[in-house]
């Protein structure tokens, strides 16, 4: 009796329906932190050497900056937190608070209200497909950090009302800026850009949420910072007339809408340590 040939066993894979075939893999929130840290850490080394005079510096810290990706890498890096699984778009926290007031403008006078927003990443986040703001950018997608600091704060002052925002969002910028001097002068100059309070008579329903700056921080900032926490942020914001209407904190983040009230009182806040501990961080907001 002739033995039957065995047919070779197909393996697993072989057989696997190709609609399971995997994704490539993102960045890991690991790698992410680690790239955009040592890119913040380099722009801030090459502001120092740029002060310096010195250009030896400078071309050294820019072939590092290469050599980590350059703004491509950063801005990969930066577009990765906003995925759904590491937290998301950040103005939907934005679009939570004001949807009852947007709303009820909507129902009223209804007119577009203008939004700049300083560090944009993305043209399909929650407050660009709202339907309710007229968006002007000052885009990191073309621009590097450095640049974009520099494009806001030597932006023409708006001439009068009709240029100036309702809003002006402000999400993981401010803790760019390499200096504390230069983040209180950042603060500082949104009040320019915004529209005076109270002049909201056409639309009431805006009063309670606007004109305001929405800030977004990494938590470390406010929550275990040597030099700020946000019992002193509130004193700091209040002086630029700002008071603040909400605020959440999460593991990565704190939020903050913050509404214009006035043009506040000039004081003058320096470098204060306020909590002691070696595992402390150095952010600060310096006002002259």
């Amino acid at each position: 009796m002739a033995l039957k040939k065995k047919r070779p066993q197909k393996s697993l894979a072989a057989g696997r329906p190709p609609i399971l075939q995997r994704q490539p893999k993102s960045i890991t929130r690991k790698s992410t932190k680690a790239l955009i840290n040592k890119h913040h850490l380099l722009e801030k080394r090459k502001k120092q050497a740029l002060a310096k005079g010195d250009d030896a510096g400078v071309a050294a810290i820019d072939a590092e900056i290469q050599a980590l990706g350059g703004l491509e890498a950063y801005q990969k890096a930066s577009l990765q937190g906003q995925r759904e699984d590491r937290g998301g778009d950040s103005s939907r926290v934005l679009m939570d608070w004001l949807q009852p007031c947007l709303t009820a403008h909507k129902e009223g006078s209804g007119r577009m209200l203008k939004m700049l927003e300083v560090g944009a990443l993305s043209t399909q986040n929650a407050c660009s497909q709202s339907g309710y703001f007229d968006i002007t950018r000052i885009d990191l997608n073309s621009q590097g950090e450095g640049i974009l600091q520099q494009d806001f704060m030597e932006r023409p002052l708006p001439k009068d009302d009709s240029e100036r925002f309702d809003i002006i969002s402000l999400s993981l910028v401010l803790n760019f800026v390499p200096d504390p001097k230069g983040r209180g002068d950042m603060l500082r100059r949104t009040t320019e850009f915004l529209r005076a309070a109270g002049r909201y008579l056409e639309a009431p329903s805006l009063t309670t949420n606007f004109p305001s700056l929405f800030l977004v921080l990494p938590a470390p900032c406010v929550t275990n910072s040597r030099y700020l926490d946000e019992e002193r942020l509130v004193v700091i914001m209040g002086s630029l007339g700002y008071a603040k209407v909400e605020s959440k904190t999460t593991q990565r983040l704190v939020y903050y809408l913050w509404r214009r009230e006035g043009k506040g009182i000039a004081r003058r806040f320096r470098k204060e340590e306020i909590r002691a501990g070696p595992t402390r961080n150095n952010f600060a907001v310096v006002l002259g």
